[in-house]
């Protein structure tokens, strides 16, 4: 087999492949195997019908037909991996010339990563916030962890924010109780709008052995539609804090004074504050590439994308919602194609522990162990999606080492002290 690649602009090519009839045989001897056993002939059992016959009944050129049908995609693939070409779109494929015993030549038309001019990233400069720990963000998690030793005492007062009660709900709409819409002795903290929208502004107010409705939108009903609540208050409780004082601390932590446990929290605050950094890093060096370097796009590929979204949808003729996936389809294609451009410029792999410590991770963000997820990624065939995803991160991580990054006080950031440390294996 022979192949060249024509370039035909930045995002598309056009291959031009060769074949030596030989090479064909295999997939002729295929296709009258194939067409033998879909065929009747008298006197003759399915798959044992001469190739003589076969041409006669049918034709040579349907078994030339069914043969080329077959060989056209290995010999596009082994034509991409000979020329070296990634591409990113479905060919369009052109019959050349088909000379039986002869010759067989195709062309393929498809789109392709461009080739993008990546800087020198150790050239950059990357400016983040300096990390300042107010005194105030401390206070608010010493009350945060002051709250989880509240003690709650039941008073005879009407609600106001920050007061706990415990209620009963039951949801309506038309007058008729909505399935798995009542529920008793719920305790709520008034003022965090964390349970129905309208509830905390029904409550106010109220005393213990009040009722009181309000119309809402009820989640998982058409179209959110709105029904009626009532909500009965049981008890009204308020919760006492404890003393912030060096007992407390005891009590709360492992520490025997106060001042050590405002230390602790400090620490910790800077410490999340510098693994932000290194995120805002990372997000400004994206920005900065995608800004900076010209990345063309491939049209086609984008609209394919776009027509599938919408047809899945049933949305086809909607204009405002085509605008926006078309912004998030283009959006993600460019930073596809910048993280690709670099993993290919890094010369980057992923090894079997990189990809297994990545499933495990992301099989605990969708609730699953890590032996489903991995069942269920890979009878999805989205093993090599995962692949992808983690030698893309792997490569950002890696040039983004080699960016300068200093606090607007210009305080030099070092990224790689805020890289997680491996455990160290415990004596035996």
């Amino acid at each position: 087999m022979k192949s060249a690649v024509e370039k035909l602009s930045p995002t598309r090519v056009k291959l031009s492949i060769e074949v030596n009839f030989e090479e064909l045989e295999p997939y002729i001897a295929g296709a009258y195997k194939t067409l033998g056993e879909r065929i009747n002939i008298p006197g003759f059992r399915k798959g044992k019908i001469p190739t003589a016959m076969i041409d006669q009944r049918i034709g040579r050129p349907a078994v030339l037909d069914e043969a080329i049908n077959s060989a056209l995609s290995p010999f596009y693939s082994a034509a991409l991996k000979e020329e070296n070409v990634f591409v990113i779109g479905r060919p369009t494929i052109d019959i050349k010339e088909l000379v039986d015993r002869e010759k067989f030549s195709f062309t393929a038309e498809v789109d392709v990563r461009p080739e993008l001019a990546l800087p020198n990233f150790s050239e950059i400069t990357l400016t983040v916030d300096d990390v300042v720990v107010s005194d105030d963000e401390v206070a608010e998690q010493v009350d945060a962890l002051r709250a989880r030793f509240g003690t709650l005492t039941t008073v005879e007062k009407t609600i106001e924010n920050g007061d706990f009660v415990s209620i009963d709900l039951v949801a309506t709409v038309d007058g008729k109780e909505v399935d798995g819409g009542t529920a008793n002795d719920i305790s709520y903290e008034v003022g965090t709008n964390r349970m129905v929208d309208g509830l905390d502004e029904a409550l106010a107010g109220l005393k213990a052995g009040e009722s009181k409705r309000f119309d809402t939108k009820l989640v998982g009903q058409k179209d959110d539609e709105k029904g009626a609540v009532d909500v009965t208050v049981k008890a009204v409780k308020h919760r006492d804090l404890p003393e912030l004082n060096d007992e407390f601390a005891k009590l709360a932590s492992e520490f025997e004074t106060l001042a050590e446990l405002r230390a602790d929290v400090q620490t910790r605050l800077e410490r999340v504050k510098h693994l932000e950094q290194g995120a805002h890093a990372r997000d400004l060096l994206v920005e900065k590439l995608q800004s900076d370097v010209e990345i063309p796009l491939p049209a086609n590929v984008i609209e394919d994308e776009v027509n599938d979204h919408l047809e899945k949808e049933g949305r086809l003729e909607d204009a405002v919602h085509r605008a926006e996936v078309t912004e998030e389809v283009t959006k993600s294609l460019t930073q596809e194609i910048l993280f690709d451009s670099i993993v290919q410029a890094e010369q980057v792999s992923v090894n079997e522990n990189e990809l297994t410590e990545y499933l495990v991770r992301a099989s605990s963000r969708y609730g699953m162990t890590p032996d489903q997820f991995i069942k269920e990624v890979s009878e999805a065939g989205q093993i090599t999606t995962m692949v992808a995803e983690v030698s893309r991160a792997k490569a950002l991580a890696g040039v983004l080492a080699r960016v300068k990054v200093v606090t607007k006080s210009g305080k030099v950031v070092n990224l790689e002290e805020l890289a997680p440390k491996p455990a160290v294996p415990a004596a035996e």
